[in-house]
């Protein structure tokens, strides 16, 4: 915490202008909320997924029927009608003669009042009687309709549809897994483009942190080269030291003052990159409280090939392309096979509509193209290599992938061991700083041989830090490339 508090005075105190500026104090978790919540990346990646359960809610309905209204008014070039003159030509003769020559009896009595006694006309009553109805016949034929219309020119109908898909080769089953690969793949995709972003903002926030160390150990340098350059020059006015030794600190203290300046331009930029991270306003100067750390053991490097097989969201996005060319194959092989669906339609209203339509209508029907050239096999073919060529590309990335975790790995190990030793290292400058600044102030030592001990400290320190920011921008990368970037908090706290 004082570690903390000192930085934040620094950090505060550096310039005039950026004391008045908002400093914003800020965990490495919150920054992480902030990026998660705010980085127009991500975001593009969740609106991704949203589109793709959009599509498999779309997809979804293709196994129901379908209802539909229509609307239609048709104009015909003419009536549709029946031309039955023939049945008049042939009937018109049979009715005539009959009616002038024929012979009848055994017609019934139709009077009631005398067909008891005489149930059956005389014959020659009968035939005077059928000869008259057989003489109206024939008037009602020769007056008679004899072009029948069936339908007018002009008509129009409404009516209700319904089609349902029974068979159609494995098309809409493949449609409907193609949906749901997609929902998977796009869950990848925002899983890759998180974990690009933890190892992003790893690499911009532990970055400030370090330009921020980085700017205290040169402000600290600086101030020690300050004074000694005070005492060299008492020393020179006292003539206890010579012209040289005191040239040589004040260009010692010229440039810890050029590389302390140099650290303030650094810090500066990594600001602005760590709140374009975080999609923030760059006007905005964050004060990372989480410091750089690093763990003395990690798991091994099978623990982490083995859990980048399975969370790996690059290497799952190529195996949801090889199920969907999987799928694409199945669609093009579809249209070798015929299609069946059920379907009926109802006449709700007509205009001038003929009578003889019947009013609904439902059945079967199957269609299957036998012949429409050899393009439907060579796309099936085509779906066919696209599937073995994703299947390559899996094995590759597999590959690559495992090469890339072992050198992440090893690139860990050597920032340890040398962690390890520039701890060693570290103890031997500040002790062999602390005997020729004592030496140099009875006497016993140059001017030299206190600026170049001063700045061994510094350069261990330095060296140090670059180390604890090298091992935690790689702890990300590897976390990410094993498809496990959230583990990197627990590796924070278990530190």
């Amino acid at each position: 915490m004082r570690r903390a508090v000192l930085l934040a005075g620094i950090f505060l105190g550096a310039s005039g202008v950026r004391a008045q500026q908002e400093v914003v104090p800020m965990t490495f978790d919150q920054a992480l909320q902030a990026t998660l919540n705010s980085n127009e990346t991500l975001q593009q990646a969740v609106l991704q997924k949203q589109e793709a359960e959009a599509e498999w809610k779309a997809v979804r309905t293709l196994r129901l029927p379908q209802l539909s209204i229509k609307a239609n008014y048709l104009l015909l070039s003419d009536d549709i009608t029946i031309d039955m003159h023939g049945v008049k030509d042939a009937i018109t003769p049979l009715y005539g003669a009959m009616a002038e020559y024929g012979m009848f009896s055994g017609v019934p009595n139709p009077d009631p009042a005398t067909s008891a006694v005489m149930p059956v006309l005389p014959d020659d009553v009968s035939t005077q009687v059928v000869r008259q109805q057989l003489s109206d016949g024939l008037l009602k034929v020769e007056n008679g309709e004899w072009d029948k219309l069936i339908q007018q020119s002009q008509f129009g109908t409404v009516s209700a549809g319904v089609t349902w898909p029974l068979f159609t080769g494995g098309k809409i089953n493949a449609a409907h897994a193609a949906a749901r690969i997609r929902i998977s793949e796009a869950a990848q995709v925002e899983r890759q483009k998180t974990g690009e972003l933890m190892s992003q903002l790893v690499e911009r926030y532990f970055g400030l942190a370090l330009a921020l160390e980085a700017e205290q150990v040169r402000s600290e340098v600086l101030d020690a080269m300050a004074a000694h350059l005070s005492d060299a020059e008492k020393l020179y006015e006292e003539g206890m030291l010579a012209k040289a030794e005191l040239l040589h600190a004040q260009v010692y203290h010229a440039q810890a003052d050029r590389e302390y300046k140099q650290s303030v331009r650094k810090r500066r930029v990594l600001n602005e990159a760590l709140a374009n991270t975080m999609a923030e306003s760059p006007e905005i100067h964050y004060q990372p409280l989480t410091a750089l750390f690093f763990n003395n053991n990690i798991e091994s490097v099978d623990f982490f090939k083995q859990q980048a097989q399975a969370s790996n969201p690059l290497l799952q996005q190529v195996g949801a392309k090889q199920q969907l060319a999987k799928q694409a194959a199945r669609v093009e092989r579809s249209g070798l096979l015929p299609t069946v669906a059920a379907f009926g339609n109802y006449n709700l209203a007509n205009v001038d509509l003929s009578p003889n339509v019947s009013d609904y209508m439902a059945g079967l029907t199957l269609s299957w193209k036998i012949f429409g050239g050899t393009s439907a096999r060579h796309k099936y073919q085509s779906a066919r290599f696209v599937e073995d060529r994703v299947e390559q590309a899996w094995s590759k990335a597999s590959r690559d992938l495992s090469t890339a975790i072992e050198k992440h790995h090893q690139e860990i190990q050597m920032i340890l061991e040398q962690l390890h030793e520039l701890a060693t290292a570290e103890t031997f400058a500040d002790e062999y700083f602390r005997v020729r600044k004592k030496a140099f102030n009875e006497g016993m030592a140059t001017s030299t041989e206190v600026t170049d001990a001063s700045l061994a400290v510094a350069k261990v320190r330095i060296e140090k830090l670059q180390a604890m920011y090298a091992y935690d921008v790689a702890l990300a990368r590897l976390l990410e490339l094993a498809g496990m970037p959230e583990m990197f908090e627990d590796f924070l706290l278990n530190q």
